[in-house]
């Protein structure tokens, strides 16, 4: 936190007042996403895991998807890593490692743990590729055991609304103090539907009737800037693009040689081109140490296929 100032100094006097305000106002109105409607921690794995690079909007789809296809965790732990990883570039999910990480977490719980799911924060960020703002929101949103999320969208609540400085440390700590003893599912679904649909980038604190109103330095002064937050790479022609169509494709194949595989990844593939053989030998090596992909040559052309 900044040596100047206490969590504390950046709140209203009246906290309880701003407390009730917010859970008031998500509990009268709020979007309703599915997995907002489950305590299941399998299901809100695959839905955090998703939306962490996929507008909210889209994941609906893919996550009623995949529940049908894997229905509990058990489903997902005994399918082959292929499938998964090969569902997950279908349905431009982004980074393919976050397939093979949910399926390897799926297996810890059900092969190490028998099938018995952490409860806090700190048992969550044990299982492969669940990070510290993921594991709490499932303890949050399953077990009511979280802290306080911060996320792109908190951070710019706190900012506008109660002068926090464009700091880590003093947003989270910010965040907890903010957030009622106990509450943590309500109160992390809250803070963010704030940030989603009243404090987005252009503020539409009126017409959502924002609860915060009458606390807010942005809205007192109308300066709504917000913290500076890093943007998503595009997409289209990226390097990850391109991973995510040779899964694709040796999802549908069981093997294929380089010259085979080269024209289903793009179509201006020449072997000795610049899209060529070794273009795509770079792609499957970044592949292979994901151990997503597997690279055999037996003094021939090298043939690559998935990993299961």
């Amino acid at each position: 936190m900044s040596e100047q100032a206490g969590d504390d100094d950046f709140l209203p006097d009246d906290l309880e007042a701003v407390q009730d305000a917010l859970v008031e106002w998500y509990e009268a109105d709020h979007r309703d996403y599915p997995w907002r409607r489950t305590d299941d921690p399998y299901e809100i794995l695959v839905s955090e895991v998703m939306s962490q690079q996929t507008q909210l909007d889209r994941v609906v789809s893919a996550w009623e998807d995949f529940l049908e296809r894997w229905p509990a965790v058990e489903d997902l732990a005994a399918a082959e890593r292929g499938e998964v990883v090969g569902f997950w570039t279908d349905h431009s999910l982004g980074y393919n490692n976050r397939a093979k990480y949910l399926h390897e977490a799926a297996r810890q719980v059900t092969e190490d743990r028998d099938g018995q799911w952490p409860t806090d924060p700190d048992g969550l960020s044990e299982l492969m590729g669940v990070g510290p703002y993921t594991a709490n929101a499932v303890a949050s949103f399953a077990f009511n055991n979280g802290n306080a999320v911060v996320d792109t969208n908190v951070k710019r609540v706190l900012y506008r609304a109660f002068d926090v400085p464009d700091d880590d440390d003093d947003f989270e700590a910010t965040a907890q103090r903010l957030m009622p003893a106990g509450r943590s599912e309500v109160w992390n679904n809250a803070i963010m539907e704030l940030g989603g649909v009243a404090c987005e980038k252009t503020p539409d604190c009126d017409g959502a009737q924002c609860p915060w109103r009458e606390w807010c330095s942005a809205h007192q002064s109308g300066d709504f800037t917000a913290p500076d937050v890093p943007t998503q790479p595009e997409f289209e022609g990226s390097r990850r693009q391109f991973r995510g169509r040779v899964i694709s494709v040796l999802n549908e194949y069981d093997e294929l040689a380089l010259d085979e595989l080269g024209p289903r990844v793009r179509v201006d593939y020449a072997p000795d081109g610049e899209y060529g053989r070794e273009w795509l030998r770079g792609l499957l090596s970044d592949l292979a140490d994901d151990e997503l992909v597997a690279v055999t040559d037996d003094g021939g052309e090298p043939v690559a296929s998935l990993r299961s």
